[in-house]
């Protein structure tokens, strides 16, 4: 809080600012919270008025009676401006206000400043009375009111009733959310958590205590709120936790009035107006009009679970009503409420399920929040505290959990996990147990159902020990009541009903005193209200679960369609005819609300399944008469044209519960494999969307390179936006493709975030489309479209829409022809976009203009981390200029300008530059036209240098004298730690000077030198360095003309160094001196794990002393041998040999 110790007449004055309204009809004067009325100050600044003694003991009196509801109401706003105008009455100290402010928490600050004037006598208690009821007479009488009082303590009694805060602190922060996506509005609440899995891309989030204020200091709060969440997400507990702290005046209390109300009450009115609404909820509330009048700024309207609802809103024929003492329909009183036709002034927050939240027009809402899933840690807590009495147990639950990628998903829903955990737990007790039939660990969906119901048939619970009771007694009971139940549930799903009340029961023949079974309490829950008592199954997937199971039953001995509740409907006999009934209806289905009904009828289905319910809710071995034609029905059910939806997901799911996963192996086996072109049959391809969300083949990367065509990308499409990594390369799209996923990477649903399409065949037609929806993506930050044919005119879309989008990181456009004008564009778009950080551009022949066009955007740009420009013809001209931006752009860690035809002239620009640039890491100059008179300049950089790591000068034309004043130069280096050299016809005095650089350098870990003539010299002067140096990690001197008296001289450096790991020495002659001398090191090195001794004249004895050496090393975990005329039996004596000595080396002969 800001310091208030000093309070001039200024901010006395701002704080004086306000006005007040009364409210009609209401002895309630309403003001905006935290407003001063203009007398208030000039009132009470003279001094102590005189009181009679009467007067004084009232007012002494007042600040003890209300300190309790003192300390609960103020705001930190307004004890703000109390503490002001204390401080300028005198009756606050510097001192006392400094404590006050230091206290841990706004009500220790209230405590402090009210114990404080509770100790100065009646003047002081009557100030503060005085000055709250004058400035602030709505929260006087939020703290004088015993309505209010009488409301909060019921309040806080109801709500806080069994609510533990420690494992909510997941609902503390929401996610703040852009309206409803697609699949939210049309999927199941299961399909869309597997589709999504159970990640939400979404950046922003809000915490609980900020979920009604302003987002800035420049907007609103929001007068109607929704928060949305999947179910057993814990909505209503989330409504819990936010009135409990609010009551308890620990969040919002710029609020004055919460009135929480769910939709199951609601359910048992047919019409209500506003002030009933209030007052049937809240009977202490004597005087509804005080909210209902529209004048309280600051009350808040609860409404709890419109998925609950019995009747659909519909907002485009509502009836307007703005009379809060009319009764109208209770769907039109609340769209009225929503719409602010009644309690206009109040804020209203709505929590629901996606699906039933889209009947709330998006233009109505001002803000809407998601509840968030478990995390890792979350979902561990969790089970923990399940399993309190048996962590080992949690353990093992959490383990089978993450085993299964599809489980794991699912339980990232609080509800779910605890089922599938009472499920697992219980399999996990059991399958020790002799006398179960069975030990298979549950996978499907219904193969945990079923378990769960086993437990509450044999009242076996997680929390509780194993009761007594013989389980046969209680079986006939069970049967009946899951009977009635199942009746219930299924008819109850029909109609989207989901909230049962006693009517329903007796109308279903359900006898209420069985529900007090521990069967039922583990299926149901029980709400007891004053004028009600509401029913409603523990979870969704119970009900379906039940549903499915009444179904099953029923289906074998109803000659009618179940699904005509009255019977009347054509003939249908026959269990099949019932199945296929209930799948084509599923199908059929806009809503998608019979989706997991079906997929639980078809697990019914299943050997497993059937094994566990056996004589209790099912006959045994019954489903072997059903079984194969329903999984034949299923199957023709994927036969049509290349169109695959959820449904035909679904479909997939259902055979998966059925155990029936002969397609979706084929499919999966081929994607591991990268073969699946040619065998994307519509049933494959159903299979193929189903994997994609399960199979862990998709977990890293989803990889449908050169196998796709324009029908089947298009038939994936719904499914593909769900795939983090997507790789579709080399798959000939053309243009046509894009506009596909153009609209894909155009939804709020999407997913992806890095995208492949290299090796297609699009042209600046299909990059158009693509940057149109970099335009409005929000989840992309990786694409890579090297080697199509954009051509500069889709380079230039994709410029313009990197203006625009601050989410992409990384684009690679190699080999696109984009030449200089498409680097133009690209610069153009480096001056506004701040969060791009690599951009690749090889191939491209942009030359040296576009190069310095994409200079002069460096010396802006700070975002930008990796730019390769290799094979661009840049030259000594775009190399000078690139170097002019090196001096000022200091954010650029890595630059690429391999192949550029760049000469001494170019890479002492460079070099120059890197004598002032403080951020470059990486220079690769390799393949260039460096002589020997750039090696001054570039030991000059090395010198000054202290940020680079990496330089490639490879393939250039150094010679000994530009190696050598490389060398020396390392000498002083303390910085680079990657050092290129191949290839610069470099000999024996340049391998000495480095040598002896690397006697005194600590900092270089890989040299490379390869094909240079070093010879033995060279080499003898290594390897003495090597005998020294501590750091030198990598060492590669390929075709170094080494002999087998180089090889002796680095067999005696690696006896005593201890830091070389890769050694590579292919393509030299070290003969069989060599190798025996390397192989006497080899038994006392331990350091070494990489040896390549390939085309070096072994021979077979050489090669043998190389294998019997291993015994005694246990360092090394690969040699390569090839190439050294040994010939096939002696290959394979070899790696036999290897295999005995050093079983966990990988050797090529």
């Amino acid at each position: 809080m800001p310091s208030l110790l000093s309070c001039s007449h200024a901010d006395l004055g701002k704080v004086a600012q306000g006005r007040g309204r009364a409210v009609k009809g209401s002895r309630w004067k309403i003001q905006p919270v935290g407003s001063v009325r203009d007398s208030a100050l000039g009132d009470a600044l003279p001094g102590p008025p005189s009181c009679s003694p009467a007067t004084i003991r009232m007012a002494e009196a007042w600040i003890n009676r209300y300190r309790k509801q003192l300390v609960r109401s103020i705001s930190p706003q307004f004890l703000e401006e109390i503490i002001c105008y204390l401080r300028k009455l005198d009756l606050l100290t510097a001192e006392e206000a400094s404590r006050a402010q230091e206290a841990s928490s706004l009500s220790e600050q209230v405590r402090a400043v009210v114990d404080v004037l509770a100790g100065k006598g009646s003047y002081a208690s009557q100030s503060l009375q005085t000055f709250i009821e004058t400035t602030n007479s709505q929260l006087y009488l939020h703290i004088t009111d015993s309505m209010v009082q009488k409301h909060l303590e019921s309040l806080q009694s109801y709500y806080g009733n069994g609510l533990e805060t420690g494992p909510l602190q997941r609902l503390t922060n929401l996610l703040l959310v852009e309206g409803l996506t697609d699949i939210q509005q049309k999927e199941h609440d299961i399909l869309q958590i597997e589709a999504t899995k159970g990640l939400r891309n979404v950046s922003k989030s809000i915490p609980l205590e900020k979920l009604f204020l302003p987002l800035s200091k420049v907007s609103i709060p929001p007068r109607i709120s929704v928060t949305i969440g999947v179910a057993g997400i814990g909505k209503s507990t989330l409504v819990k936790l936010f009135v409990y702290t609010w009551a308890k005046g620990e969040i919002n209390r710029d609020i004055i009035f919460v009135l929480p109300v769910t939709f199951r009450e609601l359910n048992t009115y047919e019409k209500l107006s506003a002030e009933r609404l209030i007052c049937s909820a809240f009977p202490h509330i004597t005087e509804p009009n005080c909210i209902s009048a529209g004048g309280a700024a600051r009350t808040l309207l609860i409404l709890d679970g419109l998925d609950e609802f019995k009747t659909p809103l519909d907002f485009s024929n509502t009836v307007v009503c703005t009379d809060p003492k009319k009764e109208i329909q209770v769907d039109n009183l609340i769209t009225n409420i929503i719409r602010g036709n009644l309690l206009q002034e109040a804020s209203v927050w709505v929590t629901s399920r996606p699906t039933a939240a889209s009947q709330i027009p998006g233009g109505l809402v001002d803000r809407m929040t998601e509840i968030r899933g478990f995390r890792a840690a979350e979902m561990k807590d969790f089970l923990d505290e399940m399993f309190l009495d048996n962590r080992d147990l949690s353990g093992q639950v959490l383990h089978h959990i993450r085993a299964n990628r599809s489980l794991h998903v699912m339980c990232t829903v609080p509800g779910f996990c605890w089922i599938s955990g009472s499920s697992i737990g219980y399999y996990l007790k059991n399958s020790t147990d002799q006398s179960q039939e069975t030990t298979v660990a549950p996978k499907t969906l219904s193969e945990i159902y079923s378990y769960y119901f086993k437990m509450a048939l044999s009242s076996d619970w997680p929390e509780k020990p194993r009761e007594t009771l013989r389980i046969e007694q209680a079986v006939n009971n069970s049967k009946k009541i899951v009977g009635s139940l199942g009746r219930l549930a299924f008819y109850g799903l029909l109609k989207k009903k989901y909230v049962f009340y006693e009517q329903d029961m007796k109308a279903y023949g359900i006898d209420l005193s069985l529900l007090q079974s521990s069967l039922c309490s583990r299926l149901l829950l029980k709400e007891e209200m004053q004028s009600f008592t509401a029913y409603y199954f523990f979870h969704l997937t119970i009900q379906e679960f039940l549903a499915a199971i009444y179904y099953y039953t029923a289906a074998k001995r109803a000659i009618f369609d179940l699904f005509t509740e009255s019977g009347m409907s054509w003939p249908k006999l026959g269990f099949l005819n019932h199945f296929k009934s209930a799948v084509q209806r599923s199908l059929q289905a806009e809503d998608r609300q019979l989706d997991i009904f079906v997929r639980f009828l078809s697990g019914l289905l299943s050997p497993q399944v059937n094994k566990l319910l056996s004589g209790w809710l099912l006959v045994k071995d019954e489903h072997n008469s059903f079984r194969s034609q329903a999984i034949s029905f299923l199957q023709g059910c994927l036969n049509t044209d290349y169109v695959i939806s959820s449904r035909a997901v679904n479909t997939m799911h259902c055979l998966h519960e059925i155990q029936h996963t002969e397609i979706a192996k084929t499919v999966e086996e081929a994607m591991k494999n990268e073969s699946l072109s040619g065998m994307l049959t519509p049933v494959n391809c159903s299979a193929l969307a189903y994997l994609l969300q399960v199979s862990d083949v998709c977990m890293e990367e989803t990889n449908l390179s050169n196998c796709l065509t324009y029908n089947v990308c298009k038939s994936l499409l719904s499914q593909l936006l769900f795939c983090h990594n997507l790789r579709l390369d080399n798959n000939q799209f053309k243009d046509n493709v894009m506009e596909l996923l153009g609209s894909v990477l155009s939804v709020k649903d999407c997913q992806i975030q890095k995208l492949s399409l290299a090796e297609n065949q699009i042209s600046n037609k299909g990059a158009k489309a693509l940057a149109r929806s970099l335009m409005v993506n929000r989840s992309l930050t990786t694409l890579d479209l090297r080697s199509n044919s954009i051509g500069p005119t889709g380079a230039k879309a994709l410029a313009d829409a990197l203006k625009k989008n601050q989410i992409l990181l990384s684009l690679n456009l190699q080999h696109n022809a984009i030449k200089e004008d498409g680097a133009t564009f690209l610069a153009e778009a480096l001056l506004t976009n701040h969060r791009l950080m690599t951009l690749h551009l090889q191939k491209n022949a942009i030359g040296a203009h576009g190069a310095r066009k994409i200079a002069e955007a460096l010396k802006q740009n700070c975002s930008l981390k990796e730019l390769i420009l290799s094979s661009n013809s840049v030259g000594d001209n775009g190399s000078v200029a690139l170097a002019e931006a090196l001096k000022v752009n200091h954010s650029l860690q890595s630059l690429d300008l391999q192949s550029n035809s760049i000469s001494s002239t170019g890479v002492t620009a460079l070099t120059a530059a890197l004598c002032s640039n403080k951020g470059l890491i990486n220079l690769n100059l390799r393949e260039n036209s460096i002589s020997k008179e750039g090696g001054p300049a570039i030991a000059h950089a090395l010198r000054t240098n202290s940020t680079l790591r990496k330089l490639d000068l490879a393939a250039n034309l150094l010679h000994d004298e530009g190696g050598k004043a490389i060398a020396l130069a390392m000498k002083e280096n303390r910085a680079l730690m990657s050092l290129h050299l191949q290839w610069n016809f470099i000999q024996a005095k340049a391998a000495t000077a480095l040598a002896q650089a690397l006697r005194s350098n600590g900092s270089l870990a890989s040299l490379d030198l390869q094909e240079n003539a070093i010879g033995d010299e060279g080499m003898a002067a290594l390897s003495a360095a090597l005998k020294v140096n501590t750091t030198l990690a990598d060492l590669h001197l390929q075709v170094a003309s080494v002999g087998a008296a180089g090889a002796q001289a680095l067999a005696e450096a690696l006896v005593v160094n201890k830091s070389l790991k890769i050694l590579d020495l292919r393509g030299n002659s070290i003969g069989m001196a060599g190798a025996k001398a390397m192989a006497n090191a080899l038994k006392v090195n331990r350091s070494l794990r990489r040896l390549n001794l390939q085309e070096n004249s072994l021979g077979m004895d050489g090669a043998i002393c190389i294998a019997t050496a291993l015994k005694g090393n246990h360092g090394l975990t690969y040699v390569n041998l090839q190439g050294n005329c040994i010939g096939q039996s002696g290959a394979k004596m070899i790696s036999d040999a290897i295999r005995t000595n050093s079983p966990n080396c990988v050797v090529d002969v």
